[in-house]
């Protein structure tokens, strides 16, 4: 009596396409949970993610330009300071709400077709996306509002973009983890953060300050990822410090050890609420 063929081999790629479908489904109704969330239940929506940032940094203009005459690069203070404001927002856009992840999607959490990993990917998604086209109409309404003519280098806008969230895709992966097993850290972090505006070369050139900080700033992956930025906006700069290797290093070590902390500890830290 011959034996009937195995039936498992043929069903593993349809499991396979039925857990990416049902992974598509669950990110996309995160996704669209957090737009209601977040920008429809307030006056104004997504008009506030572009205003926000543009009153900042015209506060940030006007304040500077009584204190000194020139922008540190070219002639134009909201241009330079947009270049620099832009990419550490979406870096810290991108690292917050992923840090908040889990805690974020706690309710959906709780049912099988939703798992740690579409939390985290539905986040980092939506807010990377919001981020780079939030800093795209920004930055154009700057150009056109300033008549500034610039000769725009894409790629190296593109690269500092994408390290910027990179390196926030990691740190908040990192600290969603961080932040429910120790819960004093999100204090510590906090901060650590609130001089991180200066310390990453918003306001001034990294060119510009002395050899023994810039060795100690040098270690800070945002330096290169606004500096980057710059060059792509001031074709004579010459931004000789910036090495995209720095920001791309740290964002992968951040999500690789945020990720592998997740797997071990993600059922603690819902069932404790961290």
């Amino acid at each position: 009596m011959s034996t009937p063929p195995p039936l498992l081999a043929p069903q593993r790629p349809r499991a396979r396409a039925r857990r990416s479908f049902g992974s598509f489904r669950a990110i996309s109704a995160l996704i669209l949970r957090e737009m209601a969330t977040r920008y429809g239940n307030s006056p104004g929506g997504y008009l506030w993610a572009i205003l926000e940032p543009i009153g900042a940094i015209v506060v940030m203009a006007m304040a500077f330009s009584l204190l000194i005459r020139n922008p540190p690069l070219g002639n134009n203070f909201i241009l330079f300071y947009a270049t620099g404001f832009m990419p550490f927002q979406l870096y810290q856009s991108v690292s917050f709400m992923t840090s908040n992840a889990l805690n974020f999607s706690r309710p959906l959490l709780q049912y099988p077709a939703v798992t740690w990993v579409d939390a985290i990917m539905a986040r980092i998604i939506l807010n990377a996306l919001t981020g780079v086209l939030v800093t795209l109409i920004v930055l154009s309404v700057i150009l056109i509002a300033t008549d500034s003519k610039v000769l725009l280098d894409l790629p190296p806008v593109l690269n500092a973009m994408a390290l910027a969230i990179l390196l926030g895709a990691g740190v908040g992966t990192l600290n969603c983890v961080l932040f429910g097993l120790f819960p004093v850290w999100s204090q510590i972090w906090a901060v650590l953060n609130r001089p991180l505006v200066i310390a990453s070369g918003v306001i001034f050139l990294f060119d510009d300050l002395p050899p023994l900080i810039q060795d100690i700033l040098w270690w800070n992956p945002l330096v290169h990822v606004i500096g980057e930025m710059r060059v792509g906006f001031y074709p004579t700069y010459r931004a000789d410090y910036v090495s995209l290797a720095v920001p791309a290093f740290f964002g992968i070590i951040t999500l690789f050890f945020g990720v592998l902390l997740l797997g071990r500890h993600h059922r603690d830290l819902l069932s404790n609420g961290g």
